[in-house]
């Protein structure tokens, strides 16, 4: 059967008894990889959370900055590392569930860090967001105050802030900016 066989439907969450998550259209989802049902996590990846954001789901973030599962996530995956032990978890939930079909090692294509070259998981943060002229301005001006090497790099930030509508600060990335 096509896809559009199960627009409007709904199934229940394979770990979670009682939670029922709708079927929804996403173009990111093809015929090529995977199945064709996937399963979305608006924290963890910008086509999920357009997904999410047109649908007004929530974007729960279930996993804190080091890659644990947060209390959030149930009892019987808090504080296991996503990538190591909290897959195995998931497995056993999933059985225990009867919602295992099949179990297969599969290679993810995780991005990684250049620094470390280890997979990183992608996840939604609390931010704050500037649509206001004046405090705009304002962050320029303080910006250009700033001793930046290579210089040339200060004019492409300065562009890079008066094109965008919305921007944010942010202290993610500890080796800054140039």
């Amino acid at each position: 059967f096509s896809g559009a066989d199960l627009a409007d439907g709904s199934c229940a969450h394979p770990t979670i008894p009682g939670r029922v998550s709708p079927l929804l259209p996403a173009n990111h989802v093809t015929m090529t990889k995977g199945t064709g049902l996937v399963h979305t996590a608006p924290a963890h990846g910008m086509e999920d959370y357009s997904v999410a954001s047109h649908h007004q789901l929530t974007t729960d973030c279930l996993v804190d900055e080091s890659g644990y599962f947060t209390e959030a996530a149930g009892p019987e995956l808090k504080s296991k590392n996503v990538l190591e032990e909290g897959n195995e978890a998931v497995i056993k939930m999933l059985q225990a569930a009867g919602s295992l079909l099949k179990e297969e090692k599969y290679v993810h294509s995780y991005p990684y860090d250049w620094r470390t070259k280890k997979p990183i998981i992608i996840r939604a943060s609390k931010q704050w967001f500037v649509n206001t002229a004046d405090v705009k301005a304002a962050a320029q001006d303080v910006l250009k105050k700033v001793k930046v090497i290579p210089t040339s790099a200060m004019n492409r930030m300065l562009e890079m802030l008066d094109r965008r509508t919305f921007w944010c600060i942010s202290r993610q990335r500890c080796w800054g900016v140039p």
